[in-house]
């Protein structure tokens, strides 16, 4: 199998975006990878969300199991508790973890409907506030259309009229006074725009990174979303996030890309 084939983006992004997520200098032109970039909280939760459609769809379960096997990895406080609760029960959160996890919904579904009732069964098991399904819906829509041959324009009309966001703003807009906000509402049209705007998978990245704030996880949508699209990554991407993860974690994303790409 060709490792341009894996279903890696929003991991790439997340790796690459990790070490900007508390020092933001919101440029483009930059080193992808270094010794610090480690794959954080966006990762684990997306290859946890492989595994479950892979598997039995019991998202509470594996988003414990994954958390609890790799903890210190940036989860927000209340997923913290919830990681380690007995009776896990959902938090009312609209944070950007439900879009940051959803991207292979967006792979396993076949339709535009499958995919939004899939992408909310991922969300509400923390994420039940109307936004925090509103974002992972839209993320998974986006990686679906973008999969399927949409254009961006196509994209950019369903999201806006099923989801009421505001996708008109530009990068160079948004930058400048653009703060830390891990919101679905703060973050997620900002991460479509990112991929809207750039003319490959690198470049994307680099644009959601630029924008500042929650760079890991923006970096992390707009990559699931720009590899949809491109349909290819260069290699030595795929190589550098390869040398950062678990040998367990590669085990997952080959399975899951094999299967539904």
């Amino acid at each position: 199998m060709k490792i341009e084939k894996l279903i890696i983006g929003g991991i790439a992004g997340d790796i690459i975006g990790s070490i900007f997520e508390f020092n933001n200098n919101k440029c483009i032109d930059f080193e992808l990878f270094c010794d610090k970039s480690i794959f954080t909280d966006d990762s684990v939760l997306t290859i946890a969300t492989m595994d479950a459609l892979l598997n039995d769809k019991n998202y509470t379960h594996y988003y414990q199991t994954y958390s609890r096997n790799y903890p210190n990895r940036g989860y927000g406080g209340q997923y913290f508790h919830w990681i380690y609760n007995d009776n896990p029960q959902p938090y009312n959160s609209f944070g950007n973890g439900s879009a940051m996890r959803v991207s292979p919904v967006g792979w396993y579904c076949n339709s535009i409907n499958e995919v939004l009732t899939e992408a909310k069964h991922s969300a509400e098991v923390t994420h039940n506030h109307p936004e925090g399904i509103k974002g992972a819906q839209a993320i998974a829509s986006a990686v679906f259309l973008a999969r399927i041959g949409s254009s961006k324009a196509e994209i950019k009309e369903y999201i806006e009229n099923t989801f009421n966001y505001n996708l008109n703003k530009t990068i160079d807009e948004i930058r400048p006074n653009y703060e830390f906000d891990v919101t679905c509402q703060g973050s997620v049209p900002e991460s479509i725009i990112a991929f809207i705007e750039s003319t490959n998978f690198e470049n994307a990245i680099r644009l959601a990174k630029s924008i500042g704030g929650d760079t890991d996880t923006i970096a992390c949508i707009t990559g699931s979303i720009a590899e949809a699209f491109y349909k290819y990554i260069p290699d030595n991407i795929i190589e550098n996030v390869f040398l950062r993860l678990p040998n367990e974690m590669i085990k997952v994303i080959r399975a899951f890309s094999e299967k539904y790409r």
